[in-house]
């Protein structure tokens, strides 16, 4: 997918929506954001500093992207508290407060940590994810159709408790999806990626 001049800033505890039909490049606007894809051209930054790039980089990231399909954001042969664990920054584990905060926020039961992704839902599973770009402390959060699969509740559940962090925290989000209204809820600035 080719994105041509495109400029786009988002500041601290700002909610952007990204727009475009289908096709038009969202996702890999998302991965160049998060890093997992290199510009041939421009530069993406975070607070003056070029987002290192990489997709098998581990670690915490200051731009952390959830996935649409958290089965393909996850080591299938890892259990999930090493999932969960690879967001903590060095020196945190997942008992400390802020890791059971967020656990207990989201839903996450102590009993899936022992489990391997595939023996969760996709629901869990994406929540396991949204808690471990939580745990990263990131500066930015690009979110890409991330509750696209879940039912109403659950995915209104899980934007009131994001939108809490993010608000509490000061994160930027960037937000795709297919829905209007959730973008209405959601974004306080919409962008437009289309010509």
């Amino acid at each position: 997918m080719l994105i041509n001049e495109f400029d786009l800033t988002v500041e601290p505890g700002e909610r952007v929506a990204l727009e475009a039909p289908s096709g038009a490049g969202k996702t890999t606007l998302c991965r160049l954001l998060a890093g997992y894809l290199s510009p041939q051209a421009g530069v993406v930054e975070v607070d003056g500093a070029p987002v290192s790039c990489g997709r098998r980089r581990r670690g915490a990231r200051r731009v952390q992207l959830i996935w649409q399909h958290p089965e393909e954001a996850c080591d299938p042969l890892l259990r999930l508290d090493a999932t969960l664990s690879e967001g903590l920054p060095r020196g945190e584990c997942l008992h400390d407060a802020r890791p059971s905060d967020l656990m207990e926020r989201f839903g996450i039961a102590g009993e899936w940590l022992s489990r391997f992704p595939h023996e969760l839902s996709g629901g869990e599973l994406m929540r396991l994810c949204v808690v471990r770009a939580l745990l990263a402390r990131p500066r930015y959060l690009i979110c890409d159709e991330m509750t696209a699969m879940l039912d109403a509740i659950t995915q209104a559940r899980v934007w009131t408790q994001l939108i809490e962090v993010a608000e509490r925290e000061q994160l930027g989000l960037v937000v795709v999806s297919h829905s209007p209204e959730l973008l209405d809820r959601v974004a306080t600035r919409r962008v437009s990626l289309a010509r």
